[in-house]
């Protein structure tokens, strides 16, 4: 227990750093929920054994479960596939893209590597979704470094050398590479010589080898996403250190012939000129974020996303959202005043969509989409106030790395810019979809991401924003 104590205590010095940095994330809930358990329960747990176990069977409900720790791991490889690192790298606990040249992502202040038990976990999830593409790496370095330790384990381990072997050889059978399937499973059974099923594979890929045959294997490509076409587009942008800020085509301050505006005029940063994007750059206060933050984090659930008619949480989009009305608190009735007087548009129910509060944790991201409706059976038609017309999303938080907004079909992408408020319209003056406002949130890297959205819809902006003489506009 001592021995544990102090490793924790050196990774965590700085409670902060340990949340933002997304592999120090992954090791501490790996931590709480198998680590811990595997420490209090060991054999070496001899001194005080009933009441270290009593203690930790009373917090057991508020600790990470296994979902919890299979999406701490998926999330490390969406990391490195976004943003093209290294497996290696990572488990030295470098942020250094796999591309030759390329400076670090992220630097932490203190790095922390990865032990061979986490890069066991990491791929056994890949692993166990038949994800060879993603377990085959992960497990090669958790064997490299299985050997390293000459096969030694800690109490609170939960796999092994042998298990490493067992795994990775099998993946690699799936991938077709029966030789090297078949000289970790040798070396596999140099731990565990009586091991029958490994015995079996052996004398299997013995005789495969022998007639010449390949095995059925599952090629090595990495699983396709739901936004495949725009898949290389986003992740270029998403790679490009601090997002990716066009020379700014106009600065201002601006009051949109509001009164509400003319003592402190909004900071205008006009990003894009087609589809139209704005940056209000101190559109908030830093009291008025936290507060917006507190008042949504004990309803923050799992964010889900529109699937025909109905909606259901899906990969594509990890995050937690909350939603709160205008009247929950005035600084949310004041932040509406602000948004109405910036947009001249008519926020009043049913013209507009309650705020909605997100966070995006751990490799929290949502891949290409639109915010506006693309199908007449879209739930956003429920509200009977037509599609939405424009989106109003307001950074609450800033990040250490990653997190960028990128608009694919427009290549350009917006960094997080802490208290600023993002605009666009999502339809052109004629009603139809803007194609170039698809976008994604890019996998936050390092840190907290927490954002603000205002949906604005179609009906009750007839006169506000009016259809122009070009059908086309």
């Amino acid at each position: 227990l001592p021995r544990f104590y102090e490793k924790v205590q050196a990774l965590h010095q700085d409670p902060e750093a340990s949340v933002d940095n997304p592999l120090l994330a992954f090791s501490l809930i790996k931590r709480l929920h198998s680590d811990w358990p595997n420490v209090v329960y060991s054999e070496e747990a001899s001194e005080n054994t009933q009441a270290l176990q009593e203690g930790f069977q009373e917090v057991e409900e508020e600790l990470p479960g296994a979902e919890d720790l299979a999406g701490a791991a998926r999330a490390l490889m969406r990391l490195q596939d976004v943003y093209g690192l290294s497996v290696k790298g990572m488990a030295k606990g470098s942020f250094q893209p796999a591309a030759s040249g390329c400076p670090p992502l992220y630097s932490p202040e203190h790095r922390a590597a990865l032990t061979a038990d986490d890069c066991f976990h990491v791929g056994k999830v890949a692993y166990d979704t038949g994800d060879f593409y993603h377990s085959i790496p992960w497990l090669e370095e958790a064997v490299g470094l299985f050997r390293l330790w000459q096969g030694s384990r800690e109490p609170e381990d939960g796999s092994s050398l042998a298990a490493a072997l067992d795994h990775l050889a099998f993946a690699y059978f799936r991938a077709g590479n029966i030789s090297h399937a078949l000289s970790l499973s040798k070396e596999f059974l140099h731990y565990e010589p009586s091991n029958q099923r490994v015995l079996r594979n052996v004398a299997k890929y013995q005789e495969l080898l022998a007639l010449g045959r390949a095995a059925e294997a599952v090629p090595l490509r990495r699983p396709n996403g739901t936004q495949l076409r725009s898949r290389d587009a986003y992740e270029e942008l998403c790679q490009r250190p601090g997002g990716q800020r066009l020379p700014r085509l106009s600065c201002s301050y601006e009051t949109n012939g509001s009164p509400y505006l003319l003592l402190q005029p909004a900071k205008k940063e006009l990003v894009q000129a087609q589809p139209h994007v704005a940056l209000y750059h101190d559109f908030i206060s830093d009291s008025e974020a936290e507060t917006i933050k507190g008042l949504a984090g004990p309803w923050l659930q799992r964010s889900v996303v529109a699937s025909g008619e109905q909606q259901q949480e899906a990969e594509y989009r990890i995050s937690k959202s909350a939603w709160l009305k205008a009247t929950v608190d005035p600084v949310v009735v004041a932040l509406e005043k602000r948004i109405a007087a910036l947009t001249g548009l008519d926020l009043r129910p049913p013209y507009a969509e309650h705020l909605q509060v997100v966070n995006y944790g751990l490799g929290g991201h949502y891949e290409p989409h639109f915010d506006h409706a693309t199908s007449l059976k879209s739930p956003l038609y429920r509200m009977k106030s037509g599609n939405r017309i424009a989106t109003v999303m307001i950074y609450l938080s800033s990040v250490q790395a990653g997190g960028s907004t990128a608009f694919i079909y427009a290549n350009f992408s917006v960094p997080v810019v802490k208290n600023a408020a993002l605009f666009w319209w999502n339809l052109r003056r004629s009603g139809a979809g803007d194609g170039d406002t698809l976008h994604g949130a890019c996998p936050v890297l390092a840190g907290d991401k927490w954002v603000a959205n205002k949906w604005i819809h179609e009906h009750g902006q007839e006169f506000r924003r009016p259809c122009g003489a070009d059908p086309s506009d």
